[in-house]
């Protein structure tokens, strides 16, 4: 009797109560329809899906598993991984985007020896050399701190994250290179995957994965649809598409612009081709991004706004997904994957390395043990020593051993090579001196023993050309003394002037061979002393006077001490360069002794800068082969460049700059508009009358640094009518 009232009972609540009884079915995992949630690529305009993402958070909304192309992909691996919606805003927002596709390490954190090799190179222009011919890079990216940011978004920095060990189930879309078929990553290192599928082909390396070489998954499926489906048997699917829309024929005028339709064109067809095969219960949201490119990863709140406003207007669509607040929390409980966060690091390991030395590599990383972990600083750290050369990639793990947090270092050596062209080149174009075009190629061999040794070779043809043969050989393995003999070879054309007269035109070749001692101070410069002998011939080209010919040997002890912290080579925003020296000739019986002092700053859109100097002949006056040049952009502009020959000078100017630009995406630099006022009081000045002792000048130009080195149109004027105008681009 009691088992026949509670069916009753039981029946009448169904009777009375039929709509809890169809949401508690609903809320069950196993009765409710399966959703595969599927994220597009289109690169910055991928930050929309955290907008949906929100929206779907908003109204309860579960899903089995998620598949995702680009941008796509690392938005569905951050969400399987753990992260919320409003912790990715947190991570882009702290993100740096335009440094985080620039490979090399910020200047000021290179060491003295790398910043000195790479002056007058293009950057990023390296080329290995290998008993297999050229390595060429396949990407003027590498993807070094991309990789970085993903293992910070993800954890894997603090255990390798497996796509297969996280609790919802996730695809991520990338292309074969070689054989342009589309792989479905559903298992191994998900930051690896995630890299991958961002692999846009020119700009971002490829990714090796099982002998091949795989790049952006937009090539073969933007929207993977059908991989959704079959990848948690789903029955309906809610999709977003991000992806660039088409440019009309007439916006299409440049080489760049068609390659870049062709492969919008390829992408809109394999779209179109998934987005047919969406049924009635499907849902597919397209957001609005109007003109956010690919590339402008800054505006990622715009985007994610965007994506919002796109999925709240489908809100009556997506409610019939939605579960009660219970099955939705127990959903999410689910999904979490509770890591323990490292606070200490207890052990430091190095990763085997076969040429390079790992008690060096140890010295550059500046985490400590028994300190917590500054991910930051290390992150910078491993750039840094990416940036020197020789490393196909670099890398960190920290994991747990024997209940002890150790920090791996994993920096994996170039096994190809260890041999090194770089180039670059010169234009110069001055209203006073004519054209001048110069080119540049140079030889590196790095880590010739565990010290480091290094070869290093320079030589310059054009207007003027010059041969530089250097061994550079630590001491030690922390590699703070260091030997360094060197050879140079040189030939310039220089003008001779008298009171502001061109009269004469020399051709002077100049040898000298040195052998210095030295310390490096930390990474900022270096202290040196040896002896250095020179061999200096010259003899009159043309001129309306004769002069005679010179042929002189010396030699002497040099010391120096030098130091740089600027951010830049060329156009820096922040920090301090400078030096002092010594040379004492005994032969030639004369001292010279100079000093230099510059610095930057960077106020908002402005950069305010400075640079003074002082050369003195100490007893004596300099020989005409090592006299003081001064002349030229922001070394008294008005002037010819070395124009003005002096035994002595003290010069100084002050600048300030405008930034009324900056380079697009993976390209480092930015554009200004510049005024500098300058001046020097010259001690005995050698081809100018004694009333010229003080000269004043300003330059107004235009300039900044570009992938192909620093770029600047001036006009130079001085204060008594002379004026000189310039056009340089290059590194040198």
């Amino acid at each position: 009797m009691p088992y026949r009232l509670s069916l009753r009972l039981s029946i009448l609540l169904l009777i009375l109560c039929p709509g809890q009884a169809i949401l508690a079915q609903e809320e069950s995992p196993d009765s409710r329809p399966r959703t595969a949630l599927v994220l597009g690529g289109g690169g910055a305009r991928g930050a929309a899906h955290i907008g949906v993402l929100e929206i779907l958070q908003r109204e309860r909304i579960p899903f089995d598993c998620v598949a995702g192309t680009s941008m796509g992909a690392l938005v569905a691996g951050a969400y399987a991984a753990g992260l919320s919606p409003a912790q990715m805003r947190e991570k882009l927002k702290k993100a740096d985007w335009t440094n985080m596709f620039l490979d090399s390490a910020d200047y000021s954190q290179m060491n003295y020896r790398t910043k000195r090799v790479t002056e007058g190179l293009l950057p990023g222009a390296e080329i290995g050399l290998s008993d297999e011919g050229l390595q060429i890079t396949s990407g003027l990216v590498s993807g070094e701190k991309i990789k970085l940011f993903f293992n910070q978004l993800v954890g894997d920095d603090v255990g390798g994250r497996m796509i297969e060990e996280l609790r919802l189930p996730l695809a991520i879309i990338a292309t074969d290179i070689g054989s342009g078929e589309k792989i479905v990553l559903k298992n191994g290192s998900l930051t690896h995957a995630m890299r991958a599928s961002m692999s846009v082909p020119g700009f971002m390396a490829p990714v090796e994965y099982e002998g091949a070489k795989l790049v952006d998954g937009g090539l073969v499926d933007n929207v993977p649809i059908q991989v959704g489906r079959e990848l948690c048997n789903a029955e309906r699917v809610i999709a977003v598409d991000v992806g660039t829309p088409l440019k009309p024929a007439d916006k299409v005028t440049s080489l760049l612009s068609v390659t870049v339709q062709m492969i919008g064109i390829l992408t809109r067809q394999n779209v179109a081709y998934s987005v047919a095969s969406l049924g009635e219960h499907d849902i597919y949201i397209t957001p609005e991004l109007g003109d956010i490119t690919a590339t402008e990863f800054a505006r990622y709140k715009e985007a994610a706004d965007l994506g919002y406003a796109a999925a709240d207007a489908r809100t009556a669509d997506l409610q019939q997904f939605a579960v009660t607040p219970d099955a939705y929390a127990r959903w999410r409980a689910e999904l979490h994957d509770e890591r323990e966060l490292i606070s200490t690091i207890d052990t430091i390991t190095i990763a085997p390395m076969t040429r390079v030395n790992p008690i060096f590599v140890r010295q550059l990383i500046r985490q400590q043990e028994g300190e917590p972990l500054d991910r930051e600083q290390l992150e910078v750290d491993l750039i840094r020593i990416y940036g020197m050369g020789g490393f196909d990639n670099v890398d960190y793990q920290v994991q747990q051993i024997d209940g002890k947090n150790n920090l791996t270092i994993l920096a994996r050596e170039n096994k190809a090579s260890s041999d090194y062209l770089t180039f670059g080149f010169s234009i110069n174009e001055e209203r006073r001196e004519g054209s001048s075009i110069n080119l540049r190629t140079a030889f590196r061999n790095v880590w010739l023993n565990r010290y480091g040794g290094e070869f290093f070779a320079v030589m310059d043809l054009g207007s003027n050309s010059s041969f530089e043969v250097d061994f550079y050989q630590p001491l030690n393995q922390h590699q703070s003394w260091f030997i360094e003999p060197s050879y140079v070879t040189q030939r310039d054309e220089i003008s001779i002037y008298l009171d502001n007269e061109k009269i004469a035109e020399y051709d002077l070749r100049t040898d000298y061979a040195q052998i210095l001692a030295g310390r490096n101070i930390g990474i900022w410069g270096q202290a040196r002393i040896g002896w250095r002998q020179y061999h200096t011939r010259g003899r009159s080209q043309i001129g309306v006077v004769e002069l005679p010919n010179i042929d002189e040997r010396y030699d002497g002890w040099v010391a120096e001490t030098i130091f740089d912290s600027r951010n830049r080579l060329y156009f820096p925003s922040k920090g301090w360069s400078g030096g002092i020296s010594y040379f004492e000739s005994a032969e030639q019986d004369y001292r010279k002794a100079k000093a230099e002092l510059s610095g930057t700053y960077l106020v908002g859109d402005y950069v305010w800068g400075m640079r003074t100097s002082y050369v003195t002949a100490i007893d004596d006056e300099l020989p005409l082969f090592d006299a003081e040049l001064l002349g030229g952009f922001l070394n008294l502009s008005g002037y010819a460049t070395d124009q003005i020959w002096t035994n002595g000078a003290f010069y100084s100017h002050i600048r300030a700059e405008k930034i009324i630009g900056h380079m697009p995406l993976g390209l480092s630099g930015d554009v200004r508009m510049g005024i500098a006022v300058e001046g020097a009081k010259l001690e005995e000045p050698i081809n100018l009358g004694e009333e010229d002792e003080w000269l004043e000048s300003a330059i107004i130009y235009l300039g900044g640094e570009t992938p192909l080195g620093p770029v600047y149109l001036g006009y130079g004027f001085t204060f008594s009518g002379d004026f000189n105008i310039y056009f340089q681009l290059g590194a040198f």
